[in-house]
Parts: structure tokens; sequence; C-alpha cells
């Protein structure tokens, strides 16, 4: 039986882009649990989205669908049948249930003795049938963000269809969704070829688009933006911004793209690149090209859904409306400048930061005292300027600027702190207490930075928590996993030797008013949320079992954790790393919480414990030495030598002697060597 295509096109008025790649996504799901379902096998299943269109195609499907037989088990048969062998009123019922006659069941031999049975045997039907049933629940199964009915019919979808192609095997796959027939008509380009026409196959159907002035494919039509961008970027004396998420975005607003290239008066450059670049993106869509040295040129890259014959009319349309928007930037770019920051603090007292937790004042106290002595802690010679970044940094928050365009928040609290003639360490911090602002992102390059950012990202955590704003499932309306993780991040890039405990202490110190949780309660969890995110972050890193092992034991110094983790994982590596780590969890077995008690050579009966003790002695001491140094992957390799007088030991001595001396003094060694790997991981969690 030769296998066939599936071919499916929803015609649609426009979709938002952001719908696109997720539906595509979804189809491809959709389809592929409704053909399992029913029994279809198939090959490769792909998705193409445009804004008007959505297209699934599927090869290798069968003409017929294989045949089933299913098994239903009833009561035994000594229930089922008298000793005359008629059926009980057990049989009767369960074959009624199946509808069956009694006479059809059949007796099946298990393990438990014989039992009657239904067996059904269910003959293929042909796919075209199948797919009738299938492909209108599949396109009514799409699960957008937000879907519309529209007209009187009881369907919905994210925009109105007005046409569906679906084909089997170059056969019309005959179905009704709301008040669309499905057939073969596809339409082109709305502007540029609005026609429609007929389709055969996948093959042709993609041929058939370009005629008519539409690429179906997003990656393709992404690749040719791409192209056409840095090349324009190139002839316009610069290049290209880059910005991954606009060039997404833009490949789902249109069919057909060409790029469109204006400049705008070089006056506005005397607005921080930051907001000219945010208004023409944000706005516009508008990619932004930079010269040799990475300032910005007055120029701007757009996006068209269509050649025009005159470039320069739609050049103009896009420099007017663009220069519109600048001029707002400029406008409250000089406005901002009227007041100065020291006063804009002042009205943080009349901004709600969180109804229990106060104003955006109180929470800049908070963070600035969290600053300030970390600073004191870490780097006094920082703190003054610690303390006035702290002060600054939410200044701009009550800028017009800001209001208007929330992007860059920190970033014009920089260049408003610049012209005001603060210290650039100071500016360069304000801006930077906001990151990293994404999983991955781009960290404080300052100490400066860093301790405000840990302290503001350290207050909204434990504040959280303190008034019960717990982040649950998916919800995480204030970013708390953002935070934590943003904390974790900054303390390994900067390798901060700073206890998590004593941080959270401090902060809920200066929370202790706002509170409606224990202090205690509120510092566990946040701990627990912390070693969540930390263990995460690792795991993606290292052995997961690894991480495990070394968390379990503790975890408060993150760049100690993060350096007991990536020792240990070098140590795996060891080829022998199997018969040493059974050998150390023998010994924490036996174990168990330890015995503390000096050890008596005088009770000695072995020369394997006398051994075995001279050994321990001198491995202790190298352990601490490199333990002192977070030398990790050395100790670990002088405990490993502990492995032969270990296994000698064992060999050769009754831990559990008779004697009680005898037995706690062996169990009083074996504590000291669980004790030399126990302070750093837990082998007995390692695989």
């Amino acid at each position: 039986m030769s296998a066939k295509e599936l071919f499916l096109e929803i015609g649609t008025e426009e979709i938002p882009a952001g719908f696109l790649p997720k539906a595509m996504a979804d189809m491809e799901g959709l389809i592929r649990k409704e053909l399992e379902n029913a029994r279809l096998t198939f090959g490769e299943i792909k998705t193409l989205a445009t804004p008007r269109r959505l297209v699934l195609h599927v090869t290798g499907i069968p003409a017929l669908q294989s045949d089933a037989e299913t098994t239903a088990m009833g009561p035994a048969k000594s229930i089922a049948f008298g000793a005359d062998g008629k059926p009980s009123r057990a049989a009767e019922g369960f074959a009624r249930g199946q509808g069956l006659d009694v006479s059809q069941l059949a007796v099946i031999a298990t393990d438990k003795g014989e039992y009657v049975a239904a067996v059904k045997k269910e003959t293929g039907r042909p796919t075209h049938q199948l797919l009738a049933e299938i492909l209108p629940r599949l396109i009514g199964n799409i699960p957008f963000k937000k879907s519309m009915r529209w007209g009187d019919f009881d369907v919905r979808f994210a925009r109105p269809i007005h046409w569906i192609v679906a084909l089997f095997d170059g056969i019309v796959v005959p179905f009704s969704f709301g008040p669309i027939e499905s057939g073969t008509i596809s339409r082109g380009h709305r502007f540029m070829g609005n026609m429609t026409f007929p389709v055969r196959d996948f093959s042709h159907y993609l041929e058939e688009c370009e005629r008519h002035f539409v690429i179906p494919d997003p990656e393709k039509r992404k690749e040719i933006i791409r192209r056409e961008i840095h090349r324009t970027a190139e002839t316009a004396g610069g290049h290209l911004q880059p910005d991954e998420a606009l060039l997404e975005e833009v490949t789902y607003l249109c069919e057909y793209p060409s790029t469109v290239h204006g400049t705008f008066p070089a006056d506005f450059l005397k607005v921080p690149k930051e907001v000219l670049i945010t208004s023409m993106r944000s706005h516009q869509r508008y990619f932004s090209v930079l010269d040799k040295e990475g300032k910005l040129l007055n120029c701007f890259i757009t996006i068209n859904n269509t050649l025009t014959e005159d470039p320069s009319v739609v050049v103009k349309g896009n420099e007017r409306v663009l220069r519109a928007r600048l001029s707002d930037a400029r406008f409250f770019f000089e406005e901002d400048q009227k007041v100065r920051l020291d006063e804009r603090v002042e009205a943080l007292k009349k901004v709600v930061y969180q109804q229990k937790l106060g104003t955006s004042f109180e929470k800049m106290e908070r963070f600035r005292t969290l600053a300030g002595n970390l600073a004191e802690k870490l780097n006094p010679a920082v703190k003054t300027h610690t303390v006035r970044a702290a002060t600054l940094c939410k200044a701009d928050l009550v800028s017009a600027m800001v209001g208007e365009f929330p992007e860059v928040q920190g970033i014009m609290g920089r260049e408003y702190a610049l012209l005001e003639g603060e210290p650039a360490a100071v500016a360069s911090a304000i801006a930077e207490h906001y990151l990293p602002i994404q999983a991955g992102g781009e960290l404080p390059a300052s100490d400066i930075g860093a301790f405000v950012s840990i302290a503001d990202k350290l207050d909204t955590i434990c504040g959280c928590f303190g008034v019960g704003l717990i982040p649950t499932g998916s919800a995480d309306p204030y970013a708390l996993r953002r935070s934590a993780l943003g904390v974790i991040n900054i303390i390994l890039d900067r390798e901060y030797p700073i206890s998590l405990s004593s941080l959270v202490d401090g902060a809920l110190a200066l929370l202790a008013p706002k509170l409606t949780r224990a202090a205690a309660e509120v510092k566990s969890d946040v701990l627990e949320f912390f070693k969540g995110r930390f263990v995460n972050l690792m795991a993606d890193r290292y052995p997961g079992d690894a991480v495990d092992a070394v968390v379990s034991v503790k975890y408060d110094d993150l760049i100690d954790a993060a350096a007991r983790i990536a020792a240990l994982s070098v140590f795996k590596s060891r080829p022998d790393f199997e018969e040493l780590s059974v050998t150390f969890k023998r010994v924490g077995n036996i174990v168990k919480e330890g015995v503390d008690a000096q050890i008596d050579q005088s009770l000695f009966e072995d020369l394997a414990e006398a051994a075995l003790f001279t050994a321990v002695d001198y491995v202790g001491k190298t352990v601490a030495a490199a333990i002192g140094v977070n030398d990790f992957v050395s100790a670990f390799t002088e405990i490993a030598t502990l492995r032969g007088p270990v296994d000698s030991f064992f060999d050769k001595v009754m831990v559990m002697a008779d004697d009680e001396k005898v037995r706690q003094n062996r169990l009083a060694l074996l504590t000291r060597i669980a004790r030399l790997f126990g302070n750093i991981a837990d082998f007995g969690r390692l695989n």
C-alpha cells in the first residue's frame, strides 16, 4: 500500500504575529496525536504560517487505516458458566455491556485461570473518511490566546476563516468549518496577487504561492529579511543593530517581505540612542543602524509587505511618522531635565510599590541599606558611591520618558545622572542594577551595580514571601524566580564569598514592620526557593546527582557550593570512581550520624586499624589545606587514596566487635573518614 500526503491550508484574516509560532507547534502536536489515535502511520510533519494562512503538510500516511483487535476481560469462566454449561447472569451482563451475544464470548487462559473475554475485530476505514472527521476537529482545537466567533456560526478561531484547502493524495477531504467548505482553491497576496488559484499538492502549492507573491515558509522569509536588512545597513554606511526578537516578529507580519530604508534628522541624535532605538523598534518595528564605533546613525530599515512602484512614497510616509515619534521622545528628554533626580526621589514617596510593602521610596531605603552593607563587607572603597546609586536608581520611574518608554528605565536614570554631574560609576550602576533582565542576560559590570542589584532583588523576594506573595505554578507576577536567578548569577559571576542566609537575615530585619508571616518561616521558604533555582542552574551545567550530593550537605556559600559541584563532576570521571563510591558509601552507611569520641590507638587489634589511622591523619591535614583554598579536586584526590586502607580495614576487622570500647573506637575512626568527604558532598546520593 503506497503512502500518501496530507495537505491543509487555513486561510484567514490577518492573525497577530505573536500567535503564529505557537499555532504552528500546536498544529503539529494535534495532528500527531490524531493520527496516532486513528492508527495511521505517518512520516514528516511540517507546519508553515503567514499572517493570512496556517499550513500543515504530512507525508507517509497510508490510504487505509490498519485493522485492530481489542480484548476486554470479563468474569472467571467458573462464574460465567454453571456446571451445566449455561451462561450465568454475570456472563449475560458482560456480553450485553460489550454489545455482543453470549455465544460470541471467548474463553482465555491466564495465569490466574480461565476467564471469558470479548474479542472484537475492527476493520480499518479509508483514511479519507477519517481525515474528514479529524481535520475540522483539529482546526477547532488549535488553542489561541484569544479566539473569536464571526457571524452566527458556532465555531471559534483566532480570526475569521475565508478558505480551507484540504487534500489527501490530491483529492479533496470533504468537511465544513462554520460556513467554509474545504476545497482546492487558495488565494495569493492580498495586494499584489489578489486572486485565487487551484492546488494539486504541497510542492505545487509552494510554486503557486510564490507566483502569487506569498512565501509560506517563515524560515525562508526570515532568511530573506536577514539578508536584505544587513545588505541595506551596509549600503547606508553602517551595520545592523542585532535584534533577533524583532526579526522574528516582522517575519510573521508579512507574506512577501521587502526592505525600505529611510532617514531622520541628525538633530534627534542628541537624545540617548537607547530611547531612539526603543521608539523605532517598539512603535514602528524599525531596525536601527550603527556606525563602526557603535554610535547610532540617523537612519532606519523597515520591512514592507509589498513591492512598491515608487519606494520614495513609502519612505517619506515612514519618515513622517517617525519624526513625530522622535519629536515626542526629544520633548520628554528635554522636559525631564528640568527636574533633578533628587527631587524625583522625593516623588517616590507618592508611588505605591506594593500595598503591603509600602512605597517605592520605602523600598529604596531598605535596599539602600542592604547595598551599603554589602559594599562595607566586600569592597568598602565603593560604599559611598553604592549608597548614592541606590538612592537615585529608581528616580527615573517618575520621569516622563520612562512613563512613555518603560523599556528605558535605568538607562534614563544613567543619562540624567551624567547630565547632572554625578560620578560615572554611580550613573553606570543606576542602569546596571536592573541586570540581568532575562535568563542568561548581561550582568552588572561593576561592584556598585552588582551590590545595588542584589539588594533590590533580595528586598523584592523577601518582601513578597513575607506578605504571602509566593510564586505558584506558572504564576509569578513579581518575577521572583528571575530575581533569584539574577542574585545567584551575580554572586557566581563576581565570586562574592557571602552567606546567603545572612543576606536573607539582613533583608528580613529591614522588612520586619511589613511582614505578615513569622520571619523564621519566611527565611526558610526563601532559602528553599533560592536552593531550587541554584540546583536548576547547576543541573544545566553538571550531572544532577553531583549537584544533589553537594547541595544536600550545604549551599549557603554559593561560590563554595559551585566549586564543590565542579570538582565532584571532575572526580566522577575517574575510571575507578564506581569502586571509590562503593567504599565511601559503605563507610557512610555504617557510621550513620557518627561517633564523636577520641580515637584510642591502644585499642587497635589489627595492623589494618593502625594503617588506616595513620592514612586518615595524613590525608585529613592535606584535605583541610586543599579545602582552605577551595581546591576541591585535590581534596577529592587525596580522599581517594584512603580506598586501599579502608578496604583492607573492612577485610581484616569486624567493625561491630563484641567489646563496646573496641566497637566505638572503630566507629570513631570511620566517622573521621566520613566527615572528610561528608563536609564536601554526600556520596550516598551519587549514582
